[in-house]
């Protein structure tokens, strides 16, 4: 097994670590926000990974550059794609009159943090 095959098989598994990650927090996760920050960082680098292993396999610059160009193109759209969610999601929430962001601290916690942050 040379180098490149080692590297690989090493980033074809990180690759699919992050996917799989991204798939837990989508499931795990509480709100429409985080889930899609799982979903959009994690499934970015897995997808990265992914072509970084694909990368180190190929002889021909042709395919590799479109492989990298597909990558570039994936990461665009679901930049794109995540922002179009998350203000669908927010205005939704407005509409509904949902808060956005619940206080789930202690009362009287984010005040001291507040005052001590400020010495």
């Amino acid at each position: 097994m040379s180098w490149n095959d080692l590297v690989s098989l090493t980033c074809l598994a990180l690759g699919g670590f992050f996917f799989l990650a991204g798939t837990v927090g989508l499931l795990r996760l509480p709100d429409v926000f985080t889930r899609l920050h799982a979903l959009t960082k994690a499934d970015n680098l897995g997808l990265g990974l992914i072509v970084l292993s694909a990368l180190f396999q190929i002889e021909d610059w042709l395919v590799w550059l479109k492989l990298v160009f597909i990558w570039a193109l994936v990461l665009f759209a679901s930049a794109t794609v995540a922002h179009l969610i998350a203000r669908r999601a927010l205005r939704q929430m407005e509409k509904e009159r949902i808060p956005v962001v619940e206080n789930r601290a202690k009362p009287g916690v984010a005040e001291k943090h507040f005052a001590d942050s400020r010495l």
